[in-house]
């Protein structure tokens, strides 16, 4: 059997072989007319080859001069069939597969791959073969992008992890393709793949794996389940609105760390549903935001070094247990964010770094390919097979798993060159500056096809400098994005609390000044996770004073950014005043509510969420026709007042914020129209856990200019407060 020892075959049995079709599987012989069959398993005593539909033997295979390589062949005038193979092993066990080599990749089609369905067609599909009128063999078609690669094959439970007997075929197009019958869902699977020098590389997780074991395996395992049947028609189907013009109240959420059991597990994501979708319509939140679900190895990344974009963390259920918590939200009116990561990448072995021997997902240059910050992989955002993976796993987000809106994270880190670098550690684009031009286009293109195929979903920039045009549609010069977070708000408004209210009135201008700016974004107003980690303490020992004057400021505060132009996101725990520093391996600090401050924090923070959905007044924030202030330079008593304005009505209200302790009796501040101004809402009020100065009253307006208006009310302020008044018409 000379004819056997041809250099494809001898690829096969060293493990490196680029078109396995070429010479395993039914062949024509290459003795006579007829067909041949050539088997490679290497661990096998001996090989029958079988009728696909029943028990009759059709040969017993000879083993060649090469051990694990088994020859049947047929006479002339055989037409081509199925078979299967029953494989005896030398314990005497035996083993029945359908051969994968009888099925030319040719049996099965590809959408295009550089459409945003790229997850439809990349890594492990639900496949299947007619073989006859009454047979269809059902299995798994497995495929991955690695250009570079000598060789690739598919190993796992189900072939012993033997990078020897499943090796891929490529046609040239970079794409490595295998239907293995047999293969259902759960199947723990990777890629071996042997560089193009012929190195073995460290077996790879599939980038387009829609589920990825723990520590230490990482495997990726094939995810058929589908048995969520969704209820959230009404949400999915409801009108498209502006959402500039609505309401959103984010609630901010780690699902390891909100809440854990008694032995200090974490819920799952069906017991997460139980929980939180109560807990966030009695909060009156309008969506939760998720920290990156996308699966990720290390605990203390928080799920910002992701491994495994297609795949939703393992740590808490499956899929399908996620599906019915996004589900639930929705059956409740809560839309679901979830963190997004195409900033960057880590190096682990089984992810996408030096993916097939070469830098097929980062840049190459370090200088533009590592980050120095984070140690951490870039992505090359001017390869468009990168562009297709991550916009396909945008949209592959929005359609599979029914998420409302990605947040983008670290985005300032993609658009400049020498983001987090020193002189001479950064490459220049070709003219000479700072910005990366393919990665401005890849948001672009990013934001262009959720808007346009997606109008219900929304992007989120997590954006810290002044790049021009973030959220401004992209035929505007923009990048696209719906919203930006105002990080200028945040580092001004924090500083200014840290101060000792005597000496807040020398830096009035760091609260009045995000004014200046706050309509130039389509703004989201965070106080994030970002803000109570890395030793910066919870947002109440942030607060200066006692424990009296601490909860004062930050219920203050809390009234501050509620009344503020722009939308609202807060992160767990600040609801209810979060004692120590979040940590993502405990449950917040539930008990905490036991004590009033506490409790009363949380009242405020759920009254806050309801008034803030009811007030049309508040919902215009993103046009400087709903805002018009009052006062913003009565720095001598750290008092800011302001009108928000609905909409196309006279319909507004007047916010007046105290930032010292001092209350005043009286206080006149000039108003929009005359008639009557009903208190709302005084975060001083007794029910707060404040001192009550204030008796919820109705305010009459008199004709006395004030503040450069005719119109004017005297009111009491309360110590250190936030304060909401109604216009209830004349």
């Amino acid at each position: 059997m000379d004819f056997i020892n041809n250099a494809l075959v001898n690829d096969v049995v060293n493990a490196h072989c680029s078109d396995p079709f070429g010479c395993l599987g039914l062949q024509d012989s290459p003795i006579e007319d007829g067909l041949s069959l050539l088997v490679w398993q290497p661990e096998a005593k001996s090989v029958r080859v079988l009728a696909i539909d029943a028990d009759k033997e059709l040969a017993s295979m000879v083993e060649t001069d090469t051990k694990g390589l088994f020859f049947a062949q047929w006479p002339k005038a055989t037409e081509r069939f199925n078979y299967r193979l029953e494989i005896t092993y030398p314990n005497d066990q035996t083993n029945t597969i359908v051969d994968p080599y009888q099925f030319a990749d040719t049996t099965f089609t590809d959408p295009e791959h550089h459409t945003a369905s790229l997850y439809k067609s990349q890594g492990a599909i639900r496949a299947s073969a007619k073989v006859s009128e009454k047979l269809t063999i059902q299995g798994t078609r497995f495929a991955v992008y690695a250009p570079a690669a000598r060789s690739v094959a598919v190993v796992g439970d189900f072939n012993s992890w033997d990078g020897r007997t499943y090796p891929m075929s490529s046609n040239g197009d970079g794409i490595w393709r295998l239907f293995i019958p047999d293969i259902n869902h759960g199947a723990s699977y990777k890629f071996e793949i042997r560089a193009s020098d012929g190195n073995l590389l460290p077996h790879r997780s599939d980038p387009y794996a829609q589920r990825i074991e723990q520590y230490p395996s990482f495997a990726s395992v094939t995810c058929f389940d589908n048995k969520h049947e969704w209820q959230d028609q009404a949400w999915v189907s409801r009108p498209v609105e502006d959402l500039y013009e609505k309401p959103m109240s984010i609630y901010e959420l780690h699902v390891g760390s909100w809440r854990r059991k008694g032995d200090n597990q974490p819920l799952t994501y069906l017991e997460l549903k139980e929980q939180l979708v109560p807990y966030m319509v009695e909060m009156g939140y309008t969506h939760v935001e998720l920290l990156p679900v996308t699966e990720y190895p290390f605990d203390g990344s928080w799920g910002y070094q992701p491994v495994g974009l297609y795949a939703v963390t393992s740590r808490f259920g499956t899929p399908e247990d996620f599906k019915a918590l996004v589900d639930a939200l929705h059956q409740a009116n809560i839309g679901v964010i979830m963190d997004w990561v195409p900033a960057h990448f880590p190096a682990d072995s089984h992810g996408l770094a030096n993916f097939d021997g070469s830098k097929q997902y980062e840049y190459p240059d370090p200088k533009k390919g590592w980050h120095p910050e984070w140690n951490s992989l870039i992505y090359d955002f001017g390869k468009g097979h990168v562009v297709n993976y991550l916009i396909s796993n945008a949209v592959y987000w929005l359609e599979e798993f029914h998420i409302d809106g990605l947040r983008v994270d670290a985005v300032a880190s993609m658009l400049y060159l020498d983001y987090s670098r020193e002189d001479g550690e950064w490459i220049p684009n070709k003219d000479g500056g700072n910005h990366n031009y393919e990665a401005i286009d890849f948001l672009r293109k990013l934001n262009e096809t959720v808007y346009l195929n997606h109008p219900r979903c929304f992007t989120v920039a997590e954006e810290s400098t002044a790049f021009p045009g973030v959220s401004k549609p992209t035929y505007m010069n923009g990048l696209g994005f719906g919203f930006k977070w105002n990080m200028g708000w945040m580092n001004d408004s924090l500083a200014y609390m840290a101060k000792d209210p005597i000496y807040r009135k020398h830096h009035q201008g760091e609260l009045s000044f995000s004014m200046v700016y706050a309509f130039d974004e389509q703004f989201v107003l965070p106080i994030s996770h970002d803000e109570v980690v890395h030793g910066k303490g919870s947002m109440i020992t942030k607060m200066p004073g006692d424990a009296w004057q601490k909860f004062a400021n930050l219920r203050a505060f809390t009234a501050y950014m509620y009344f503020h132009p722009g939308k609202k996101l807060n992160f767990m725990g600040n609801e209810f005043a979060q004692g120590q520093e979040w940590g993502h391996e405990r449950s917040l600090d539930w008990h905490l509510l036991d004590v009033d401050y506490h409790k009363a924090q949380q009242l405020l923070s759920k009254d806050l969420n309801h008034l803030y959905k009811d007030e049309a007044s508040l919902h215009y924030d993103h046009s400087h026709l709903g805002f018009e202030w009052i006062s913003h330079d009565d720095s001598h008593n750290s008092i800011l007042a302001f009108a928000r304005k609905a909409k196309g009505s006279d319909e507004h209200t007047v916010a007046v914020i105290n930032f010292t302790p001092m209350a005043h009796e009286v206080y006149r501040i000039g108003v929009p129209k005359a008639g009557r101004y009903q208190l709302l809402l005084d975060t001083d009020d007794s029910q707060y856990a404040g001192s009550g100065f204030v008796e919820n009253a109705i305010y009459q307006t008199q004709d006395v200019d004030c503040h450069g208006r005719e119109q004017s009310i005297e009111i009491p302020i309360s110590p250190l407060a936030g304060m909401i008044f109604k216009w209830l018409g004349k």
